[in-house]
């Protein structure tokens, strides 16, 4: 099944604040995740991007990419890198967790990252209790840079260069792996 990563716009508001409601979404965000979608959905910034994921037409989850370095609230702190980016990521729906649709939109917002953003380096911030956000972000080539703590979350801060995406990249498809098209 393919995944389509397309712009949320205030009409997806309601679904993704339904989302928001569900433990194991919760659960992957932590404690800061309170947003005001109605409000953040209507503004337009450069340093960030709200994706819907769509399976088949249907909404089944979120990406958002965001400059680390120019984003108003330097949630990463003031020493961040030049070009540095951060994902998040979550399905909302369960019947649609577990079959593969995070790593083709992990693929496609690392793709955006790298590609079309210039992006040096991309980090996430699990927290550090979600061993298989984890091992799913390692699984795809992140490492580890350490713990810190945002907020009231222990987190376990992770990045992936670009010289670590093109490798990935490239080892992917001569190696024969199946691999999504990431321009999407």
């Amino acid at each position: 099944m393919e995944v389509i990563l397309r712009a949320a716009t205030l009409d997806d508001a309601p679904l993704i604040k339904i989302w928001d409601l569900d433990d194991a979404v919760g659960y992957s965000g932590g404690d800061d995740d309170n947003h005001d979608w109605d409000y953040e959905l209507s503004r337009s910034v450069r340093w960030r991007e709200f994706l819907i994921a769509e399976v088949d037409s249907v909404p089944i989850g979120m990406v958002v990419i965001i400059d680390a370095r120019q984003e108003e609230s330097h949630y990463w702190g003031e020493e961040v890198p030049p070009d540095a980016w951060a994902i998040d990521i979550w399905i909302g729906d369960q019947a649609h967790r577990s079959r593969g649709h995070g790593t083709k939109m992990m693929k496609q917002a690392l793709n955006r990252c790298f590609t079309e953003r210039g992006a040096s380096v991309v980090m996430v911030d699990p927290l550090q209790s979600n061993r298989r956000a984890i091992a799913f972000y390692r699984r795809l080539g992140f490492k580890d840079v350490g713990p810190r703590r945002f907020g009231n979350d222990d987190c376990l801060v992770m990045s992936m260069s670009a010289d670590d995406y093109r490798t990935v990249n490239r080892v992917a498809r001569t190696s024969g792996a199946a691999v999504t098209d990431l321009k999407r």
